[in-house]
């Protein structure tokens, strides 16, 4: 049987940024693209970025900012019963996300299946 399995995380981006505002925004698409080339290979079939905002600011004129970027994703998998699948889509999550280079993920919730 086929399960739609999603969970929510939330990554860490360092980078180089303007202000705030910019800084978020270009965490933001830096992790849109990692998530559109996941879904534009069939590995994600749904993904969404709910909030940005400051981890850690700056703490010198030329440091980088770190931004806590929330994610939403979703994979399907075959397997017999939604416990099962809770695990494969874990698993396929896990592996998806790493392969894309993101790191730094901490997940704010178990993995739902749904038939």
């Amino acid at each position: 049987m086929e399960f739609a399995v999603s969970r929510e995380g939330t990554t860490l981006v360092t980078l180089h940024g303007g202000s705030d505002t910019t800084a978020c925004e270009d965490a933001v698409a830096e992790l849109e693209g990692a998530l559109d080339s996941l879904a534009a290979e069939g590995t994600l079939v749904d993904w969404a970025i709910p909030d940005a905002e400051v981890h850690e600011p700056p703490s010198a004129p030329f440091d980088p900012y770190t931004i806590a970027v929330e994610f939403d994703v979703v994979v399907t998998v075959e397997a017999d019963d939604s416990e099962e699948a809770g695990k494969r889509g874990a698993e396929a999550i896990d592996a998806a996300l790493a392969e894309a280079g993101i790191d730094s993920i901490t997940y704010r919730s178990s993995p739902t299946a749904s038939a």
